[in-house]
């Protein structure tokens, strides 16, 4: 086989792989799609993603197929692509937001009504990730929800920030999410009301450390004057 004929063998499979790999997550999406009306009322268990695989036109057994984790994996799924969702229709806004906290706010908004129609799977989801034994997977999604909500407001922050920025999102979103499920008003106005509060809480949190940290160092004496000091009670005599 020629150099040239092998770069084509290679070329070829890695299409092949591509095409089995998008055709694996158009399955498993199908079959997600159609278990969320279930969830309703059966919960995220084995039986809702059972039914939803038929409603998608495949077998029962495809849901184990589909998602061999279980529940679990299902959830994780929806998860991941309400970030994508989120992300791609934020790039769409024009014009876009021009502050941080406007970004952030507007990445949360729209994650939460992108979700509204899903707002019954939503709760039980919580409730099945706060499990102790399913916690790993719930704090994962997490983290992925709230760098996803950073990274497309534009922060590319690699030092200690980046820890700082993502758990202050996290706390943020949780709570916004919280209140919006038990949320009755008109076009979740109270939600996005409570959504501005907290971001503004948040964002001062940093601005607040870094003064009490201010603080506490002129208020702290240097490790010169403190030996300084003690250098005087010897010679004093004052042990």
């Amino acid at each position: 086989m020629t150099v040239a004929e092998n770069e084509d063998a290679n070329e070829d499979a890695n299409g092949a792989e591509s095409d089995i790999q998008g055709g694996r997550r158009a399955f498993r999406a199908a079959i997600l799609q159609a278990t969320l009306p279930h969830v309703a009322f059966d919960g995220w268990r084995p039986k809702a993603l059972a039914a939803g695989a038929v409603d998608a036109g495949f077998a029962e057994i495809d849901a184990e197929r589909a998602f061999p984790g279980g529940p679990v994996e299902a959830i994780l799924l929806h998860s991941e692509l309400a970030d994508r969702a989120m992300t791609e229709a934020f790039l769409t806004l024009d014009p876009p937001p021009a502050r941080t906290r406007e970004k952030i706010a507007a990445l949360i908004r729209i994650r939460l009504e992108g979700a509204t129609g899903d707002r019954e799977a939503v709760r039980p989801g919580l409730g099945f990730l706060a499990r102790p034994h399913h916690a790993g997977a719930g704090l994962k999604a997490l983290a992925r929800t709230a760098d996803a909500i950073w990274r497309a407001a534009g922060d590319r922050s690699t030092d200690f920030n980046w820890y700082t920025k993502r758990a202050l999102v996290s706390a943020v979103y949780m709570a916004t999410v919280a209140y919006w499920l038990s949320d009755r008003s008109d076009g979740y106005a109270d939600t996005w009301s409570f959504l501005d509060r907290r971001i503004d809480t948040a964002l001062k949190a940093p601005m607040q450390i870094k003064s009490l940290a201010e603080k506490l160092k002129m208020l702290t004496p240097r490790p010169s004057r403190i030996a300084s000091a003690l250098r005087r009670r010897r010679t004093a005599g004052n042990w």
